[in-house]
């Protein structure tokens, strides 16, 4: 998508399921089809295979977005060694980064923090996020204090270094979303998923003996009760997040998450 105006860079951590790749395009399209506005530059970068835009490129973005993926973040590929030295530079030039799932957790650890392994296991479904009222960006603001999000992770974000901000949790991971700066935010869960993607990545993930049939099913049962996500919301979140000052960020959260 290339219309001039601002730019935006996904850096892609994972190709795309044939599903997801025939039904949406691909994850590019997905995250695209979420954040993008009339008149933006969006670009992707295949980072996983070895892809990363040069240091002149870097500063003609205005903000990145980093994708999911089924490579662990305290891993040491060389992508992802090669990717924690970019998040350093964009992270000294005060780019915005919208960081999800394994991009939550390689933001995190670019910072210093730590990630692992969820001690309780797979997080999949539809997972009740809870906002924290005593966070210097969300505090005073006329917001619910839940929010539903899809998740699909069994890695977390275990600890942040100190001037990182905690900014959602939920019952089974502590470190659902944080900030750091006004230029780093993670979030754990998936905003650009939709219920369909889930179930198909729960049928992908039963076919490589990743998870068992009965907590597949669990999830199933849950979806099927139809508890959706509150995409909208996130939607503007990351959004305002991405492509705004900070005060636009806390306004558009008190004019859009009315729920």
């Amino acid at each position: 998508m290339e219309m001039g105006g601002k730019r935006f860079a996904v850096l892609l951590c994972a190709e795309g399921s044939d599903y997801v790749k025939k039904m949406y395009g691909g994850y590019f399209e997905v995250f695209v089809g979420m954040l993008a506005e009339k008149g933006e530059t969006w670009k992707m970068y295949r980072v996983a295979c070895g892809e990363f835009p040069d240091d002149e490129e870097i500063g003609l973005f205005d903000g990145f977005v980093i994708t999911g993926s089924c490579n662990d973040a305290h891993g040491n590929d060389v992508w992802i060694c090669k990717l924690l030295n970019l998040l350093k530079k964009l992270d000294s030039m005060k780019k915005k980064v919208l960081g999800i799932c394994f991009g939550h957790q390689i933001l995190a650890r670019a910072i210093g923090g730590q990630t692992g392994r969820n001690m309780s296991g797979w997080d999949i479904g539809v997972t009740t996020i809870h906002l924290s009222s005593s966070s210097k960006l969300l505090s005073s603001l006329k917001i619910p204090a839940t929010l539903s999000l899809i998740e699909c992770h069994q890695d977390e974000v275990l600890e942040l270094p100190a001037k990182a901000e905690v900014i959602a949790w939920s019952e089974k991971t502590g470190i659902e979303m944080f900030r750091y700066g006004n230029h780093f935010m993670g979030i754990q869960g998936h905003p650009e998923y939709t219920p369909d993607i889930l179930l198909h990545l729960v049928d992908r993930l039963l076919q490589c003996d990743m998870i068992v049939e009965s907590y597949a099913e669990e999830v199933r049962t849950k979806m099927g009760k139809g508890h959706e996500p509150d995409a909208e919301a996130w939607k503007k979140l990351c959004i305002s997040f991405l492509k705004g000052t900070g005060m636009d960020f806390v306004r558009s959260i008190k004019e859009n998450c009315k729920y």
